[in-house]
């Protein structure tokens, strides 16, 4: 994560995972969801924040899926169904659950399929947020398969190249394969030029847009860097047409295909409900998996080999910065913003609960 999205040093306040980690399942079982969903939804966002994701962390999203709970808008006790299925693929219906739980059942089950079949894919709908779709395609990488996780965003938020209005969400993607002695390789991205999410860290801490992150209400990319504005809409991955606009927004489309179209809720962002889409292939049907982890160790030293070009300290890849944060946090702590922590004392008194962080 890029320095400007960081927690300032002054505001800093380090929680340890074994202490963020309960308090966090106990907010979960208090809106009602069971003792497995509640540990499973808690591990979706504390992965996140120890490997340096905290977009998608419990900084951002836990209060926001209390008041969707609160609201009625979750179900924390989902009856999730299989609604079409064949030997390598299905659609699942998540029952209104929250996708941190959904998600990695999904991927599970598209996970089962790879193994007898070679790949498996499964489509979900009728489900809430997804939590960051890095975790989800590392369950593949996991089980030594390359995982591939996407989800429409279900909201608009993001102009199409050289459009006025918002046509898309921010629509994240994530690849992950599994390495040898490398950590693995795991790339993790919204379709945007800046995650909707880094929008909420920036305004917390204060932080200042960059050009092309940003475009004003009428579609004209701000091309200056300065201030979060009050009214605006999200640019595709490249900003403008010059820098590749189109590439960002095409992908931001693929997504929505693949998340929503295909998955039968409806024609792409006109669908305006999130949508998964989970892909698992089983390495071992393709390729003998030792050479593939072997050849991946090799893929990935050669990366980090590359001589770095003037002002630059090393070449890394997507996944080795947020492995070796992990490391680092899981000694360290995790530092939240002290707003953050304010939260959850707030939240402990009103739910009633009993934890603390010292």
């Amino acid at each position: 994560m890029l320095e400007r999205f960081k927690v300032p040093e002054k505001d800093r306040v380090y929680v340890t995972v074994e202490e963020m980690r309960p308090a966090t399942e106990s907010i979960f079982l208090a809106m009602g969801l069971s003792d497995e969903d509640a540990a499973l939804s808690t591990d979706v966002l504390m992965k996140n924040d120890l490997r340096g994701v905290e977009t998608h962390g419990v900084s951002n999203m836990l209060r926001n899926y209390v008041q969707l709970y609160r609201d009625g808008k979750l179900n924390p006790t989902p009856t999730i169904t299989i609604e079409r299925e064949s030997d390598a693929t299905a659609v699942m219906n998540g029952g209104s659950g929250i996708g941190l739980h959904v998600a990695p059942k999904a991927m599970d089950l598209a996970i089962e399929k790879a193994r007898e079949f070679g790949m498996g894919s499964v489509c979900v709908h009728n489900v809430g947020h997804m939590g960051g779709s890095g975790y989800h395609a590392m369950r593949a990488a996991d089980q030594d398969m390359i995982g591939v996780a996407m989800t429409t965003s279900g909201s608009l938020s993001t102009v199409p190249t050289f459009g006025a209005e918002a046509r898309l969400g921010t629509n994240p993607i994530a690849y992950a394969a599994p390495a040898g002695s490398m950590p693995d390789f795991v790339f993790d991205v919204g379709t945007s030029q800046i995650a909707g999410n880094k929008v909420r860290l920036v305004e917390r801490i204060g932080a200042d847009i960059l050009p092309g992150w940003l475009a004003m209400p009428d579609g004209t990319p701000i091309m200056e860097e300065g201030p979060l504005p009050s009214d605006h809409h999200m640019l595709p991955i490249g900003g403008i047409r010059e820098q590749g606009s189109h590439k960002g927004y095409g992908f931001g489309a693929v997504i929505d295909i693949l998340g929503s179209t295909l998955t039968g809720i409806g024609p792409g962002f006109l669908a305006l409900t999130p949508g998964f889409h989970l892909t698992a292939y089983n390495v071992d049907s393709f390729t003998d998996l030792a050479k593939f982890k072997s050849d991946m160790d090799d893929f990935l030293t050669a990366l980090v080999e590359t001589p770095p070009a003037e002002g630059h300290d090393r070449v890394v890849y997507a996944g080795l910065l947020e492995a070796e944060e992990t490391e680092k946090r899981m000694v360290d702590g995790i530092p939240y913003h002290r707003e953050v922590i304010g939260w959850f004392k707030k939240i402990e008194a009103e739910l009633k609960l009993d934890f603390s962080f010292t």
